[in-house]
């Protein structure tokens, strides 16, 4: 259907759109003219930050897109963000800064996973709110997440749906009842704490690497940072089919190289020191030993030489001029230019002069990728427009060689490393957790183990559905209740007046309604051959039961468990004769087991023999927010057992 439509389709892909309200639909064309200059300023004000982002796939980028059905005509974004996760990010910090620039747009935004904002924010949703109800939903609004809530009961609230609504429905939802349909404080932290530090985090995602390249590589990522994406992606993703250009060397040839300094995305740069690669003999880009200072250096050169090259060798050199640039043919350059110089984009710089034209590049290049999009027909591919560069770029390598004598420093690549502490910190801020205080000595010599075991009490005691366990994780949290009678009164029909003496799993509300409705175990209109049978069972249950501790007191099972410290002096004079006429005989006092003690001490021991890692008692304890010290002596942990 139109208007619970599926944003995404195409996997590691995010799309957004920006919606005018309210929604009045006049003439097409005009409220096109009035979508396409909101889509003008919103790249001009956002230049800043966007020219210079490199990104993993594809580009921010907005375009118009007509109405359909119900959902009235918008602005448009699709962008693949491939393996770096912090594009997606990204834009969602961009779009949130849109709708509070422009409060008259309403933003939505979902991924090839759906509703991902709220996915990110699933531990503080409401109850009511699932992924079959979740659609349409969920917009920015004047900077603030906005969820639409569903009606408790049919018609109690006028303005709400009882079904999720269509998009017009929210658009006049939001227009009409904005205070009413913020997210809670929560919902918004969690997806606040994901952007937070946007725009300054972009320059601490940046890492900068010295590489040995041929001269025009050099030359083109000079003038154009983001195609370093594209050539870490095309050897990151190629196949031997792609090596074959890579044999001998027709565009970049390796006489011509020289050091120079590239930028790269840390997720880039992973990517390409990551990977282990021998260059064919023939390319002629050979290594110099691994214990060379500037090994790195010619390893990264060589990775990112066989990536360009790759590029250039899916197209052919004389290709369509036609393609080449359309940029300032374009009827939105002029204007474009002229917001730019309105924003401050070129800083003051002298019109002419070689940083100024090195920003008009890179504003004509997002110009050409953002707003005047061309037809994939039509479009250029990247080895094309690196042809066209190496073309039309003027490049001296002596002067080239010149300034390897004055370039920057390399960044510190220890970030690539994670010590466990590291990784455990990481692991807490994106559970939106502060990272847990370490116990102190005095702490751990003082420290009450009753924790353990009434935290396991207080997750016993909750209700497990088919969806799972519910964790006690705040100690504030209400406890979950059922209606105990008809808990009981279900079993008493089952197994007798004494159903409560067995043990039985809790059932919720839910279940118990189905199980009361099942006609097959419908026991109150039971006839008398019918109750005898049940009885029977039950007596065969109990026969089965007593069989069993029979057999097991012939074994030294019993000895594995700790017992009650008060019921020793029983067990000493009860026990008169050898230790092994008591266990021989069916008829011993079975002395009472310390449930608490044995809870305990098998938890420490399981929790000693992860040494460390990960496991099932660690998991468990955080789970329920308890922290226990490490076991500084190394010791194993031992059960006393009863002699």
């Amino acid at each position: 259907m139109e208007e619970n439509m599926k944003f995404a389709t195409v996997e590691d892909t995010v799309e957004y759109r920006l919606f005018l309200i309210p929604d009045k639909r006049g003439d097409p064309a005009q409220h096109r003219e009035i979508l396409q200059k909101y889509i003008e300023r919103i790249m001009t004000q956002f230049a800043p930050i966007l020219v210079p982002y490199i990104w993993q796939n594809q580009p921010f980028n907005l375009k118009y897109k007509p109405g359909k059905g119900d959902v009235p005509a918008h602005i448009f974004g699709m962008t693949k963000f491939g393996d770096n996760i912090e594009d997606e990010w990204f834009i969602v910090y961009i779009v949130k800064q849109i709708t509070k620039e422009f409060p008259e747009l309403v933003a939505r935004i979902e991924d090839n996973d759906g509703e991902f904002l709220l996915i990110e924010a699933a531990d503080f949703l409401p109850k009511w709110l699932d992924p079959d109800n979740s659609a349409n939903r969920v917009f920015f609004h004047q900077g603030e997440l906005c969820i639409i809530p569903a009606p408790k009961k049919s018609g109690t609230v006028s303005w709400l749906p009882t079904t999720p609504p269509t998009i017009s429905q929210a658009l006049s939802i939001i227009s009409t009842h904005p205070e009413k349909i913020l997210a809670s404080e929560s919902v918004q932290a969690a997806v606040n704490r994901r952007i937070r530090g946007y725009p300054e985090k972009i320059k601490a995602s940046l890492h900068q690497a010295h590489c040995f390249l041929p001269a025009g590589i050099a030359a083109v990522l000079k003038q154009h940072p983001r195609l370093v994406a594209a050539g870490v992606q095309a050897f990151y993703l190629r196949d031997p089919i792609d090596l074959r250009a890579c044999r001998v060397f027709k565009t970049f040839l390796p006489e011509t190289r020289i050091m120079t300094s590239v930028t790269f995305t840390k997720c880039l740069y992973a990517q390409l020191v990551q990977q282990r690669f021998v260059p064919d003999r023939r390319s002629g880009y050979q290594l110099p030993p691994p214990c060379h200072p500037q090994y790195r250096a010619h390893e990264l050169g060589m990775k990112l030489a066989h990536g360009f090259e790759i590029l250039c060798s899916k197209c052919s050199p004389h290709f369509s001029d036609s393609k080449k640039s359309l940029v300032t043919t374009s009827p939105l350059w002029a204007g474009f230019l002229e917001s730019l110089k309105k924003n401050d984009y070129f800083k003051g710089l002298m019109e002419g002069s070689v940083q100024y034209q090195e920003r008009l590049e890179m504003a004509k290049n997002y110009f050409q990728l953002s707003v005047n999009r061309p037809e994939s027909s039509h479009a250029m591919s990247t080895g094309e427009e690196i042809l066209t560069l190496l073309q039309t770029i003027p490049f001296d390598i002596e002067e080239l060689k010149k300034e390897e004598a004055h370039l920057p420093p390399e960044d510190d690549e220890r970030w690539l490393d994670l010590s466990p502490d590291q990784l455990d910190q990481l692991l807490q801020e994106a559970d939106g957790k502060k990272e847990p205080e370490s116990i102190s000595k005095g702490q751990e010599e003082n420290y009450d183990l009753t924790q353990v075991s009434e935290s396991m009490k207080a997750f016993i005691s909750k209700v497990s559905t088919h969806k799972g366990a519910e964790l006690p994780r705040e100690p504030s949290e209400a406890p979950i209740t059922f209606d105990a009678d008809s808990f009981l009164n279900y079993f008493d029909k089952i197994l007798g007046s004494k159903s409560h003496e067995s043990d039985s799993d809790d059932l919720d509300e839910e279940d118990s309604e189905c199980l009361d409705s099942d006609d097959d175990l419908d026991l109150e209109t039971q006839e008398p051959g019918e109750e005898a049978s049940v009885k029977g069972t039950l007596d065969d249950l109990k026969s089965y039961m007593a069989q069993m501790d029979r057999e097991l007191a012939h074994t030294s099972i019993a000895k594995s468990f700790t017992t009650q410290k008060q019921m020793e002096p029983l067990s000493q004079t009860t026990n008169d004769n050898s230790e092994e006429e008591d266990s021989g005989t069916g008829g011993s006092i079975m002395t009472p087991v310390d449930v608490d003690l044995n809870l305990v001490s098998n938890i420490l021991e399981s929790y000693s023999s992860q040494a460390g890692l990960a496991g099932p008692a660690s998991n468990l304890l955080q789970s329920m927010g308890v922290q226990l010290p490490d076991n500084a002596d190394h010791r194993p942990t031992s059960k006393p057992t009863k002699d």
